[in-house]
């Protein structure tokens, strides 16, 4: 399996060359017309991935993050989970380092790790979807995208505190 992996690309991109010639197509041209798309589509949408690069930092580096968690009342969620919960819509990077911390520090089979584990893989970057996804094709009105997204992730966390603590 490993050997056969090392030749499908090389495989796809000789194919494509082939093909291309048979078509008579110019690939150099071609090329550069993906290359000028794919560069629109990357200066159309580093806005909004600057924007959430830069308030994910300061949602981490400031004691925000915290001060929101002392807020909640932990009888109800486990106080461990609050940051993978508050930070997953934002940002997948940011919640796979808080997962990893959970994770050597409680360990995998433990509660926390369950649910911790469980948020991760059933909820979604919902704030970084939006923003990224919705300003390369120009949509303005997400309200209604951004409540659902985000009251499924809530309904994710919830259900996995749930299932986690029934089974």
């Amino acid at each position: 399996m490993i050997s056969i992996s090392k030749f499908i690309i090389p495989a796809i991109t000789l194919f494509v060359i082939i093909y291309a010639l048979i078509k008579k197509v110019n690939i150099y041209d071609e090329f550069l017309e993906g290359v000028k798309e794919g560069l629109d589509i990357s200066l159309s949408i580093f806005p909004g991935m600057f924007a959430i690069i830069i308030s994910v930092t300061v949602l981490t580096k400031s004691n925000l993050l915290n001060d929101l968690i002392s807020l909640i009342n932990t009888n109800l969620f486990p106080k461990e989970i609050l940051p993978i919960a508050i930070l997953r819509p934002i940002s997948s990077s940011s919640s796979l380092m808080i997962l990893n911390d959970i994770l050597s520090t409680h360990g995998p089979d433990s509660i926390i790790g369950k649910i911790a584990s469980i948020i991760t893989g059933s909820t979604d970057t919902t704030i970084y979807i939006i923003g990224i996804y919705y300003s390369s094709i120009k949509i303005k009105k997400i309200r209604h995208s951004l409540l659902v997204g985000l009251l499924a992730d809530l309904a994710c966390v919830i259900i996995s505190i749930l299932i986690v603590k029934i089974i």
